[in-house]
């Protein structure tokens, strides 16, 4: 099999490959972080606000847990998103204008649809360290069974490439960076993470408010992360909208991507 023949083949690979290759060069920072993160938001969590929050409640915490247990799978969610986009942010422009990977790989038999494709799969390598470490932490502090905290990876990954194949699809479509990259670690993710019933269940914020949780991809991927560690009370119905809302934000928005990659490199 030919080089050309490979690459047509197996391009998406080649680009998977290449960025996971770049993780080489922070690991031990990001193994550190990964693990040191949850350690510290748990720990303060669990013995400060969350003390607080249970005798408020008379010992029965939030939805029938303990508020470490009801917050635990929204942390691990958060900063799985807060990876994603990050990755996806200056990861994806910086291939079109600083280190001009896309450019480079789209001089091979490399297709845009590989380089969406692979570029997600590599950054999805790199979020899935961070939820793998938290569940290490979750198992170890005993906040749940090993194997229910396991349940929240392939959650954690869905909701890596929702966001992740969002993000790129804006991203894309800019040409020069006049701060506009950072909005949307200020002005997206910061926010969604406050209104995703994160920290507290969506139905205590008011009503004009609560729509911002049914469009995040951070609520649908809490409320299933929520079910699938501790059996949260969540209706049939709404975990498949949970699921659906998942597949279909990363189906379209993936679609989108490879329009506007194949129009950018075709110019």
């Amino acid at each position: 099999m030919t080089t050309a023949v490979k690459a047509r083949r197996w391009g998406w690979w080649f680009v998977a490959e290449h960025r996971v290759s770049h993780i080489r060069a922070y690991w031990i920072t990001l193994l550190v972080t990964s693990l040191g993160s949850p350690f510290v938001y748990l720990l303060g969590l669990g013995l400060g606000l969350g003390i607080l929050i249970d005798e408020n409640q008379g010992g029965a915490g939030v939805g029938g847990v303990p508020y470490l247990t009801f917050v635990t799978p929204a942390l691990l969610l958060s900063a799985v998103m807060q990876g994603s986009s990050q990755e996806n942010t200056f990861g994806t422009f910086g291939g079109f204008k600083w280190t001009h990977w896309y450019i480079t790989q789209y001089a091979s038999p490399i297709t845009p649809a590989q380089m969406v494709l692979g570029s997600q799969l590599g950054i999805l390598v790199r979020t899935s360290i961070t939820a793998a470490c938290y569940v290490v932490v979750i198992a170890v502090a005993g906040i749940a069974p090993l194997g229910r905290a396991l349940l929240l990876l392939p959650v954690a990954m869905l909701l890596s490439v929702a966001v992740g194949f969002a993000v790129t699809s804006w991203v894309a479509t800019q040409v020069d960076d006049r701060g506009q990259l950072s909005f949307v670690e200020r002005f997206v993710v910061t926010p969604l993470a406050l209104f995703s019933g994160t920290f507290y269940p969506l139905e205590v914020l008011p009503a004009y408010l609560q729509w911002i949780g049914w469009i995040s991809p951070l609520w649908h991927a809490v409320e299933l992360g929520r079910w699938v560690m501790y059996g949260a009370d969540i209706p049939g119905w709404r975990l498949v909208v949970h699921v659906l809302f998942l597949v279909a934000l990363a189906a379209v928005t993936a679609a989108l991507s490879i329009r506007t990659f194949e129009r950018r490199l075709d110019k």
